[in-house]
């Protein structure tokens, strides 16, 4: 469901000293992922990394991982290979290249990563990149990888430098990580460590930053973004509803949304704001995994289907235009054609703009890799390639019908063909027009025309827009 950065570090950061050294970043996963890459950039630019487009041309390479989908290790030990003898070169012309992994993999596999990969100069975790420059200093003067992998979550946020203002016109916001639902199939408690919260005056004052360096739209991003609860300046507890009121207080911020949440945490004061916050656009990815309360309860969801259900039913009434987004595993140990069965009918009762849909593999250390009943391959091909069958069809069904509507468009950027522009809709959906690139940044009325695989045709509908001031 992500939407990665481009593989570089990105706009230097104003005030940052000089780029006299190259930055690369290759971002895999999640949009916190992508939030954390822009982040070790910022904290990078001071000693003056600039970007790098290839890593041919870069001094310090940072691979920045995820460990969430299957063999995601070993596609980093792939790149670390190519990149082995990319760094020899450099260092036979007298160069040297600082090579990093850092995120997920990095959390869970560092001391892998150094054994397997000795030519790693830099290991650290998702919690710890605020201390990348003393890292990349140690690296310079000593022999040997150095490695990080604390949990010092609080410490993070407090040590970071103010957050780059020119994300764009979309911008990531992380406001909470780690996560303490411990799903049997997940990683993240172990690699992202336990829920943190960051304060209402932090979120608000880079929200108000990202803004003034011209978003239109911010994400808030967390693991379990939904459990927020973060402390307001007079020592008082906010939810992420209280939150979202205030951001929509902001002036100049047309958009907001929030991802990933848990069914658990989806309170009746979240789901009225999606009726009252004209800024909180009516998406929303709400992960529920099965159908089948089996199934659930072998994950460690902490609650049934009937909860999705109704959750579904109360948004779509305080909102009638929301449309909603979910992820599904299929072959969790122990599931069954009728669990399988449960699962395709929340499917169809519910139906989705959106959905990922992933087959069940084990990941190490989490309870669900060694349960027993483990379901063969050859099932759990068949029972995704049904399921991804249902989604494909519904998300389809989902554009066709917005074809004709008039609705506002977040422009982004350039188009793939010359004179076309490209945006999103309220619903997330990637839409191009013929239009100057320079509105960029803007919203613009539209009317959809077409629907395709995986984007949609629009026509402007104010000629002046044609013409941008």
């Amino acid at each position: 469901m992500t939407s990665p950065r481009p593989d570089s570090a990105g706009p230097d950061v104003a005030g940052a000293a000089p780029a006299r050294k190259k930055l690369f970043i290759r971002t895999w996963g999640c949009q916190m992922n992508v939030y954390d890459s822009t982040r070790m950039a910022d904290v990078l630019a001071p000693l003056g990394y600039g970007p790098a487009e290839t890593p041919e041309e870069a001094d310090m390479v940072i691979l920045n991982t995820c460990h969430i989908r299957e063999k995601a290790s070993e596609k980093v030990f792939s790149d670390l290979g190519r990149l082995r003898q990319l760094k020899e070169e450099k260092a036979g012309g007298g160069q040297k290249m600082v090579l990093a992994v850092a995120g997920c993999v990095a959390q869970a596999e560092g001391a892998e990563i150094t054994a397997r990969a000795p030519w790693v100069d830099i290991v650290l975790g998702p919690q710890t990149y605020h201390r990348l420059p003393e890292m990349v200093a140690r690296a310079s003067r000593a022999a040997g990888a150095q490695i990080d992998t604390d949990f010092p979550v609080e410490q993070k946020f407090d040590l970071l430098p103010e957050v780059r203002a020119n994300q764009g016109p979309v911008a990531f916001l992380t406001i909470q990580e780690g996560c303490d639902k411990f799903c049997s199939f997940c990683v993240v408690p172990y690699t992202r460590g336990a829920e943190f919260s960051r304060p209402v005056a932090a979120i608000l004052a880079e929200a108000k930053r990202l803004v003034a360096g011209g978003a239109r739209e911010i994400a808030l991003l967390g693991q379990n973004v939904n459990a927020w609860h973060g402390e307001a300046p007079d020592g008082s507890s906010w939810t992420l509803s209280r939150l979202l009121y205030a951001l929509a207080e902001i002036e100049g911020l047309a958009r907001l949304r929030y991802t990933t949440s848990h069914p658990r945490d989806m309170d009746e004061a979240l789901i009225q704001a999606h009726g009252r916050i004209p800024q909180l656009m009516p998406f929303l990815h709400l992960p529920v995994q099965s159908g089948s309360d089996k199934v659930l309860a072998a994950m460690n969801r902490g609650h049934k289907a009937e909860l999705f259900y109704r959750i579904a039913d109360q948004l779509r009434e305080a909102r009638p235009d929301m449309a909603l987004s979910s992820d599904f595993i299929v072959g969790h140990p122990g599931e069954t054609a009728a669990d399988h069965a449960a699962t395709m009918a929340l499917v169809e009762k519910v139906g989705f703009a959106l959905a990922y849909s992933f087959k069940y593999s084990p990941r190490p250390g989490t309870p669900a890799a060694g349960q027993p009943f483990q379901v063969p391959e050859a099932e759990k091909d068949a029972r995704l390639q049904e399921l991804q069958a249902l989604l494909r069809r519904q998300q389809d069904d989902f554009n066709r019908a917005c074809v004709g509507r008039e609705v506002e468009i977040l422009w982004t950027g350039a188009g793939r063909h010359p004179g076309q522009i490209a945006g999103r809709t309220p619903w997330l959906q990637p839409v191009h027009a013929m239009g100057p690139a320079a509105l960029a940044g803007r919203m613009a009325r539209v009317r959809l025309t077409a629907a395709h695989p995986n984007s949609l045709s629009a026509v402007l509908l104010d000629e002046k827009e044609l013409t941008p001031a």
